[in-house]
């Protein structure tokens, strides 16, 4: 009697909020997290991101009188009239700190012109009110080598655009920013191939559009088509698992067989016999390791045929759900444009927070910067956890709100009588009872994600330094941490659906799903290898398709010469949305599978105790007892509630 003392499943039957305290810390975060970009925007680092800033602190287009730096003789200066950040060396980047190494001074107006002398410079600044070089300008400053070196602007000054961007005086030719831009891809030594490239968007834009049209309705299509041939397709799978091999067997004792062969043989040389003697033995190797490895796959593939029919019957079953459920496929335009929207936010933010703090005047550059000193430095970590918490906590949403949907369609029993949109419903159940235990689910996924980002970042810093030892240590702990935020993820998923079924809380939902989950290990081994490469082997197509039919519409363009980044771009968007909508599809059958194992454990088809399952799932259920593969777990003879009609339109 595993069940004993627990409580019974209620699909839908109440409702009642879960994890409260949890839903408490996490409204107390998102406070912490608004108080930081209050805190940017009240010590001015909005102001200094926006207007821009000069290298000896004073804010563009402000009055900065009040806010003198000690130390700094050009500090504290009405810069009301002077709107624009003109720098001496646009072009003198920093990648690794991602700013530009160069003087920044306030200027009325940026040159519009291409300056080639210093006389030419000293005229620009003196005709628009700026001080260039410095701001107590003189008739000998620009005599002055050191100046020159160190304040003046380098020969030829570009012409900026007419219109700054951001306050920014920004060069007209921008080759130079192209130059660094260079320097990742692998075609440098062609200094047009960048450009043409850029062409090659500029003029395919139309045809990169349509693309992304043609993926989106791919992705609809495959849905579609994944619930008519499932079968077909996991029998192709099948067939060509076998043949592979079986096929790769018997290749490498032939291989081996053809070596032994050249050892007896009078015509080989006796350096050709040593070397045939080494690659024999390591043939016989692989031959053994690929014969265990067939034969365990096989006998696998032989216990688990019966279960494989249950992967079709869920996939068929999930377009249905698609058919009676049609919002589900907008769940992932709502949950990018939700993403998008945070993380827009965030990086605004932590550019606010680059422009906090207190000025520092570097020694080695002698102009100014801002940073933040004391306590106030770990709100860009309390920042950056933000970032996981809430990127987590969305895409939870979104697998809760798509539970609650399904859920309630598989525990109504006369389709009819569902509410006439589910979806919604299911989408402000979750916010008024469950966003607690979204909470609590998404923080454990971040527990573990941010240790396994820490030790990723490390690798990578010390990439060349550490000896092999802590090389594979280091790649140990990221591929554990990595399996066990997979797990997890998992977990939460099959524990939002029994919080869906059951309004319990986290952990007792996570406990539940996780005993029915063992129960079917052997399903859910089917579903999740055969299922997840079934929908693997979609996304592929759909990549495939629009990568053909953009071969076919840029192959006819003569406008520009390179097309790689177009095709390129049109690919990855393909697979980006094949894979939100076809994760979505797993997501549904995932929810039908835990359903349909709670449905068989509790219920036999007997009177009053009918199946709430699909004809599809009942039609499994009933050729796995006559061919004597189903034994339905009586578990200890009680019987799950049936749902209310209050219960499936709340």
């Amino acid at each position: 009697m595993p069940w004993q003392g627990k409580r019974d499943w209620k699909p839908l039957e109440e409702h009642s909020c879960t994890d409260i305290p949890w839903l408490i810390i996490f409204t107390l975060f998102c406070i912490g997290m608004a108080f930081i970009c209050g805190f940017a925007i009240a010590t001015g680092g909005s102001s200094r991101l926006v207007s821009g800033y000069d290298s000896y602190g004073n804010t563009c287009g402000r009055n900065n009188t009040d806010k003198k730096i000690d130390g700094v003789p050009f500090s504290g200066a009405d810069m009301t009239e002077k709107k624009y950040v003109f720098f001496l060396e646009p072009c003198n980047l920093d990648l690794i700190n991602r700013k530009i190494k160069s003087i920044a001074l306030c200027v009325f107006k940026c040159p519009a012109t291409e300056l080639t002398s210093y006389k030419e410079v000293k005229d620009f600044a003196l005709s628009n009110g700026s001080h260039l070089c410095s701001y107590d300008i003189t008739p000998t400053r620009y005599e002055s080598s050191h100046d020159r070196l160190t304040k003046c602007p380098k020969l030829p000054v570009p012409a900026s655009k007419a219109a700054p961007i951001f306050h920014r005086c920004i060069p007209t030719d921008i080759g130079c920013y192209a130059e660094f831009a260079q320097a990742f891809m692998t075609f440098v030594s062609d200094n047009t191939v960048l450009r043409r490239i850029v062409a090659g968007v500029l003029t395919s834009k139309e045809i990169i559009m349509g693309l992304c049209v043609l993926a989106l309705v791919l992705s609809l299509i495959m849905m579609v088509i994944i619930r008519y041939i499932s079968k077909l397709l996991v029998y192709i799978l099948t067939v060509l698992v076998i043949v592979g091999s079986v096929g790769g067997s018997g290749i490498l004792w032939w291989l081996y067989a053809d070596h032994r062969f050249a050892l007896t043989s009078n015509g080989t040389t006796a350096f050709g016999k040593e070397v045939a003697a080494d690659n024999g033995k390591a043939l016989l190797v692989y031959a053994i390791g690929a014969t265990i490895f067939t034969v365990v796959l096989l006998l696998v593939m032989f216990f688990m045929r019966k279960r494989v029919a249950l992967t079709i019957s869920l996939f068929h079953v999930a377009g249905k759900v698609f058919i009676h459920l049609p919002l589900l496929v907008l769940q992932p335009f709502w949950t990018f444009l939700s993403l998008m929207f945070f993380w827009v936010y965030w990086i605004t933010v932590l550019l606010f927070l680059g422009t906090t703090g207190s000025p520092i005047v570097n020694d080695s550059t002698g102009v100014v910067e801002y940073e933040m000193q004391g306590p106030l430095q770990y709100m860009v970590w309390y920042h950056l956890v933000g970032l996981i918490w809430i990127s987590e906590f969305i895409l939870a949403f979104q697998q809760m709100t798509i539970a609650g949907a399904v859920v309630t369609y598989y525990f109504t029993r006369n389709k009819s009588q569902m509410p006439a949109t589910p979806v919604i419903n299911s989408m402000f159940r979750t916010i008024r009872y469950h966003l607690g235990t979204l909470a609590k689910g998404s923080f454990i996924i971040t527990l573990v994600k941010i240790p396994r980002l820490i030790l990723t970042y490390i690798h990578n810093q010390l990439k060349g330094k550490e000896n092999a030892c802590a090389r594979c240590m280091l790649k140990a702990c990221v591929c554990c941490l990595w399996c066990l935020e997979k797990c997890l993820a998992y977990l939460n998923q099959n524990a939002y659906t029994a919080t869906a079924i059951n309004s319990t809380n986290f952990c007792t939902s996570a406990r539940e799903a996780l005993l029915i989950l063992v129960e079917n290990a052997l399903r859910v081994a089917a579903i999740n290898t055969v299922g997840d490469f079934v929908l693997f082997m979609g996304k592929v197509l759909i990549v495939s398709c629009t990568a053909f039919a953009g071969i076919l519409a840029l192959n006819y363009q003569r406008d520009y010469t390179v097309w790689v980044l177009p095709l390129l771009i049109a690919c990855l968007f393909a697979f980006l949305v094949a894979h939100c909508f076809l994760s979505v599809f797993e997501n549904v059958v995932d929810v039908l599978f835990l359903c349909f194992a709670v449905d068989s454990k509790y219920n036999d088809g007997s009177p009053g105790r009918e199946y709430y399952m699909d004809k599809t799932l009942m039609e499994f259920v009933e050729n796995s007892k006559k061919m004597g593969q189903y034994n339905p777990q009586e578990g200890d003879g009680r019987e799950m509630k049936p749902m209310t009609r209050g219960g499936a339109s709340a």
